[in-house]
């Protein structure tokens, strides 16, 4: 293992701030297929990879009864893996069987993986190939899932950034906001009130409901992050004219007030104008979240890295619900996103960038927080050693942005604490 001090006038933080290298305990890129495929409604993710990577897929998305999903698997067999078969005339096959079967289908993602970047398939060759080979009649992309490249919600980065590309210039003089990350449809349905609300119009959220949804972009482009897993996509916008809003991320009462006002000022919206708007929504968030703070007050709560949602997490709930942070682990922290996040967590909280994982579980168990958040893989281990957790999971799959949401976000912190309170009672009866 190595740890490295970063200083911290390198960073909007200025607490301890260590990177580890070492041995990794989280899911690959491959899972942010899963919430991409359900946002995106006319897009199919099909994945060359192993069986494994089928079977991740599989289990992470659940089993759906009722409706065929959009991702497969191009199984790699072993002679594909030996080379001892042609992978590109079984790619040909596989997407023209897939297009034939497919007709709703407008944009083709492959989606490489660990199998495939070992043996050098060049998907983005290919991509290009069968898109001229099938007449331009569904946009085929590629971007990289690997486990070797990625980690967990990095898949949607980079599925992003290989659209960049592909978006329309915006005309000169015109000006038009970018909100960057996959939101919830009902989240984003709830932010297009309040920007109507504000007067700001011609808004965008890539990516949209439909793969033709794609933003134009210029110097007249403001972009501002609904999720910290998107730092590369934003270089990329940011390259082509984008200029970046800083702010702390929509969660919570105060992340998605300070998230708005951000906005409103770089639009230069009337203060009195702002706050007319946001007030009510802000105090109903603010009363959401009341109601679970008793449960969470004065509790510590520890991340182990997963995410990148950690940083955002512990501000919201050391800011909104009164947790003592033990310690923030996140497996990349990008801090061109994370500007309006650093300067208001408390200085003396340590953030730990990268994992090894043995030395991480060893201070969970010495400092025994209240709560750890975690990978799936890691919490009923830690379980077992009578420590609550909380699956970092859910914070992706659910929809936790913005004022309506904020304490239904809450609430999934206090459940685990809630739960152990009952066994509690319950054991003593």
């Amino acid at each position: 293992m190595s740890a490295v001090i970063v200083s911290s006038t390198e960073s909007h933080h200025a607490g301890p701030q260590v990177q580890e290298r070492g041995q990794r305990a989280v899911f690959c890129g491959l899972t942010s297929i899963i919430w991409l495929h359900r946002r995106i409604q006319d897009a199919f993710f099909l994945v060359v990879g192993s069986r494994t990577c089928a079977h991740l897929i599989q289990s992470a998305a659940g089993v759906m009864i009722f409706a065929e999903p959009r991702f497969a698997t191009a199984i790699l067999g072993e002679r594909d893996l030996a080379g001892m078969a042609d992978c590109h005339e079984e790619l040909d096959r596989v997407v023209s069987e897939l297009i034939a079967r497919r007709s709703g289908i407008n944009r083709l993602f492959l989606v490489g993986s660990c199998p495939s970047e070992v043996i050098k398939l060049d998907l983005e060759t290919a991509a290009a190939k069968l898109q001229a080979k099938h007449e331009n009649k569904v946009r085929i992309s590629s971007f990289s899932g690997s486990g070797i490249e990625t980690t967990f919600t990095q898949g949607e980065d980079q599925c992003l950034k290989s659209t960049v590309a592909e978006l329309p210039t915006l005309e000169a003089g015109k000006e038009n906001l970018i909100v960057l990350g996959t939101v919830s449809d009902i989240v984003e349905d709830q932010f297009r009130r309040l920007f109507d609300e504000l007067g700001i119009t011609d808004v965008h959220f890539y990516p949209g409901r439909k793969a033709g949804d794609m933003p134009p972009i210029g110097p007249g482009t403001r972009l501002i992050a609904a999720q910290p897993f998107v730092g590369e996509t934003a270089r990329a916008l940011i390259a082509r004219g984008a200029v970046l809003i800083e702010a702390p991320f929509p969660l919570g009462a105060e992340g998605s007030k300070s998230w708005f006002e951000a906005i409103a000022e770089a639009y230069s919206r009337p203060d009195d104008l702002v706050q007319h708007v946001l007030e009510l929504p802000y105090q109903r968030a603010k009363r959401a979240v009341s109601s679970h703070r008793s449960k969470l007050e004065g509790k510590r709560i520890h991340f182990l890295p997963d995410s990148q949602l950690e940083i955002p997490m512990a501000r919201f709930l050391s800011e909104e619900c009164g947790l003592a942070i033990n310690e923030i682990g996140t497996p990349f922290h990008d801090q061109l996103v994370m500007r309006g996040e650093l300067s208001r967590l408390a200085p003396e909280v340590p953030i730990v960038e990268g994992q090894d994982l043995d030395p991480a579980l060893e201070r969970v168990r010495e400092s025994r927080p209240d709560l750890t958040v975690c990978g799936m893989g890691i919490a009923n281990a830690l379980e077992s050693e009578g420590l609550r957790t909380k699956w970092s999971i859910e914070l992706v799959f659910s929809p936790v942005q913005g004022f309506d949401q904020a304490g239904d976000l809450a609430s999934l912190f206090a459940k685990p604490l809630v739960r152990e309170s009952i066994l509690e009672v319950g054991s003593w009866s």
